[in-house]
């Protein structure tokens, strides 16, 4: 285990440090509190458990009797105070094993427990000094990694003058990248963006990397310039306050949390119909080959290559049709078909419309801002992918949303605004546009088609799986283009389409 040495001057930096432990916390994790009566123990847990309810008023107390208290929480917590523990064997009856299964495990007086605490810790040891206290922190492995992480983000804080101020959980999901909503002293709020640079894989294809091969940000200096370009439109992205480049670091402007589904987690038809005229009024303009980043450096935008579409839709072969057959392989014919088609297909891409295109331009990623005029009130975050690329793939992206239905009636109705929208800006190919779109549907679907039986076999997500049936009916949905004959008949043949759809 590695040692960090923190002072903690007064109750709030102790309330702090809760804080910022519970952003570093995950499934499994035990923290082991020690220090003797009235060091701040209690202090620190009520505040960990405090952030990770997201809630200051939640009642938290002492398990001092009861020597366990468990809250149900965003993962769960179990608040240990082993003082009154007469044997190290009774751990088994309070149920450890089965807190650290499936949450986090904190710990008073861990040192009644002998040598049964697990090696997935941090030991926290308190000593007083001056009016403060001293606090040797010790961790190893992915935990201190979180653990340094969280620590610098706090410095981060401190030097931009936000030394005070609250931090909490806002999301991360299947990336590497996190989100905080942070509070400061005056009760101004913000988003703190967490992205420290990728750390690629082995080279997978051409001796890059998959991000590299698809073209995915590897820092945060894409999300800095292409938001900035965004603003510079007119559009709603963050404004960024502060940013710390080399540890991948931005406070931005919070946009709120208001976005385009109703309570039931439908498609509100009027934010969606803003949404995508935001589109429209965007493609007018001519895809930038560089964006600056700062006075220093600049963007060089990539393109979504004929490597990535390939690479994308082999997801399909890859993963989906593997689970679909229990395990099935997929023939070297029946492969180079598949792949062939696809070729066909990229060549017929050849003079479509280019534009920067946004990658993820659905509802998780799409906020509704009331109080802004015309086309600001769409809030557009997580944008530091884009590329440039076929105008039509953000199209895709919004009325075929991944993540909720949106019904044939409204997808139509939202095709048909956008599509009225760029022939009254002037000369629009309708029919070529509408070629792409089916094109690019199917090519974004088999991705994630694949994409979904992934993060389950190979990330343990299996949530995801849950989007499967609606990114299939995108699929028969694109497969009604007559462009893409060959490969619906490919699809029936392999058992993903029914010769009906």
């Amino acid at each position: 285990m590695e040692t960090l040495s923190l002072f903690l001057a007064d109750e709030n930096a102790t309330r702090r440090l809760g804080e910022d432990l519970a952003l570093a916390a995950a499934k499994g994790l035990c923290i082991a509190l020690s220090g003797g009566l009235g060091a701040g123990k209690s202090t620190l847990a009520r505040a960990f458990i405090h952030a990770l309810a997201n809630d200051e008023t939640l009642e938290v107390p002492s398990p001092t009797f009861t020597l366990v208290q468990s809250y149900d929480l965003r993962i769960p917590v179990s608040h240990f105070d082993l003082y009154r523990l007469g044997d190290e064997s009774e751990l088994d009856e309070l149920g450890l094993d089965e807190a650290l299964e499936d949450g986090i495990a904190l710990i008073e007086w861990p040192d009644r427990a002998g040598d049964a605490l697990p090696a997935n810790r941090i030991d926290i040891i308190y000593t007083e000094e001056g009016g403060g206290r001293r606090l040797e922190v010790k961790a190893s492995g992915p935990t201190l990694a979180r653990l340094k992480r969280v620590l610098t983000i706090r410095t981060f804080l401190e030097k931009t003058g936000h030394a005070g101020a609250s931090r909490r959980f806002l999301t991360g999901d299947t990336s590497f990248r996190a989100y905080e909503r942070i509070t400061d002293q005056n009760g101004e709020k913000f988003v703190l963006m967490d992205s420290p640079a990728r750390s690629n894989g082995p080279p997978i294809r051409d001796g890059k990397p998959y991000s590299q091969l698809v073209h995915l940000a590897e820092d945060v200096r894409p999300f800095i310039a292409v938001g900035r370009y965004l603003k510079s439109l007119g559009l709603s992205a963050p404004e960024i306050f502060e940013a710390d480049q080399e540890n991948g670091i931005l406070l931005i402007e919070d946009l709120g949390c208001d976005g385009v589904l109703d309570d039931e987690g439908k498609p509100i038809a009027e934010r969606y119909q803003k949404a995508v005229l935001c589109l429209a009024d965007f493609h007018r303009v001519p895809a930038p080959a560089s964006l600056p980043i700062d006075e220093r450096s600049e963007h060089i935008v990539p393109h979504f290559d004929r490597a990535a579409l390939s690479y994308e839709v082999e997801l399909l072969l890859d993963w989906h049709l593997p689970w679909k057959r229990d395990g099935g392989a997929v023939g070297d014919g029946e492969r180079k078909a598949y792949l062939d088609i696809w070729q066909n297909l990229f060549d017929q891409l050849g003079h479509t419309e280019q534009a920067l295109i946004l990658r993820d331009y659905h509802s998780p990623n799409l906020l509704w801002l009331k109080e802004r005029e015309g086309l600001g009130k769409v809030g557009i975050i997580d944008f530091q992918d884009a590329i440039i690329g076929p105008s039509a793939y953000d199209v895709v992206s919004l009325v075929q949303d991944a993540r909720v239905t949106v019904e044939r009636p409204l997808m139509d109705a939202l095709l048909e605004d956008y599509l009225s929208a760029r022939e009254a800006q002037g000369p629009f190919d309708r029919v070529a546009f509408m070629k792409t779109w089916a094109i690019m549907s199917a090519q974004r679907a088999c991705r994630l088609n694949g994409l979904w039986v992934r993060l389950m076999q190979r990330d343990h997500l299996p949530a995801y799986m849950r989007h499967m049936p609606r990114t299939l009916w995108h699929l028969q949905v694109a497969c009604e283009h007559e462009a893409l004959a060959p490969l619906k008949a490919w699809l029936i043949k392999a058992g993903i389409l029914s010769a009906e759809s």
